[in-house]
């Protein structure tokens, strides 16, 4: 796991090592989410390369949560190689910058996630472009796979193809009740390649994921929540109110606790228990000695919040 860990990194830096630098703002926005939440939200970057990805920096007492908003409605957010490049610079920044906590990913346009792949964009690859990209957009997803802090993925309305493959890469998946999810590649004469066929199985079972790519079949997300395939359904227009609960009760914990947290499960999965129990206890071992485990300990005696620094 470590190994591919690395590899992924690798391929994941040397694509996007021609993105535009990113440029800084400092715009504040209030933000007003279905009246229950008012927050303020620092917009960290656009890159020039792409308009269609943002990445914000939540503030106030929500400081450590970060949102990456998907925005090109045109084409119902679908992932060509501008928005590409904006998710792979996003994704780096947040892992590795100490202020992000959690990240939650959604989209700014009603009634979409992401449409999957721009076809489009795609007819007119060769089949070699057509090649470099799918590994670029695996790659992209891997390294979110394993991006230091949690993702939650807030699916309102369609979530096909690639948009589907991009959410199963985030830890936590919310999604409305409205959601239509699926893998329709097979109808197109090709297989999920950025993930699905790998992740979906991981998570709903290799039978379901058969049936699930075979037909090209959409599921919505009362199915989603039985298949296991995501973590709540809440009534349409509410995943996002869900998702920042979620992202605020993370955000209370122990920022090095939850880091090594992911890693232990993420990697300890991929091998054998007696393994994964050695994994565990490095890990442990890495939170044994922080200020913040003493802090946790000194809130519980105390009865009182404890006041985490990430040291």
């Amino acid at each position: 796991m470590c190994a591919m860990r690395v590899f992924t990194k690798s391929l994941h830096s040397s694509f996007h090592a021609k993105i535009c630098k990113p440029y800084l703002t400092l715009n504040f926005i209030t933000h007003q989410h279905h009246n229950q939440y008012q927050t303020r939200r620092n917009l960290i970057f656009d890159t020039s390369a792409s308009e269609f990805v943002k990445l914000h920096r939540l503030t106030g007492p929500d400081s450590g949560i970060v949102e990456i908003s998907l925005d090109r409605p045109e084409v119902r957010n679908a992932v060509g190689k501008e928005m590409l490049r904006g998710l792979s610079h996003a994704f780096e920044l947040i892992n590795q910058n100490s202020y992000a906590n959690v990240a939650i990913i959604s989209s700014s346009v009603p009634g979409v996630f992401c449409a999957g792949a721009d076809l489009k964009e795609r007819r007119a690859m060769s089949q070699s472009e057509a090649k470099t990209f799918v590994n670029s957009i695996r790659s992209t997803f891997s390294f979110l796979e394993v991006v230091c802090v949690p993702t939650i993925a807030v699916i309102e309305g369609v979530a096909l193809g690639g948009g589907l493959e991009l959410a199963l890469a985030c830890d936590i998946r919310i999604c409305g009740e409205n959601a239509v999810m699926g893998l329709p590649e097979t109808g197109l004469a090709i297989i999920p390649a950025a993930g699905g066929s790998q992740r979906l199985p991981r998570l709903v079972g290799k039978a379901i994921a058969k049936d699930i790519i075979f037909t090209g079949r959409k599921i919505d997300g009362k199915e989603a929540l039985s298949l296991g395939l995501v973590n709540y359904c809440v009534p349409a227009g509410e995943a996002y109110s869900k998702a920042l609960a979620v992202a605020r009760d993370i955000n209370q914990k122990g920022p090095v606790a939850i880091r090594m947290a992911k890693k232990a499960i993420n990697e300890g999965v991929e091998t054998d228990l007696t393994s994964a129990l050695v994994l565990e206890e490095d890990y442990y071992d890495h939170v044994l000695n922080t200020k913040d485990r003493l802090e946790g300990l000194a809130a519980f005696a105390e009865k009182r919040k404890p006041r985490y620094t990430g040291e």
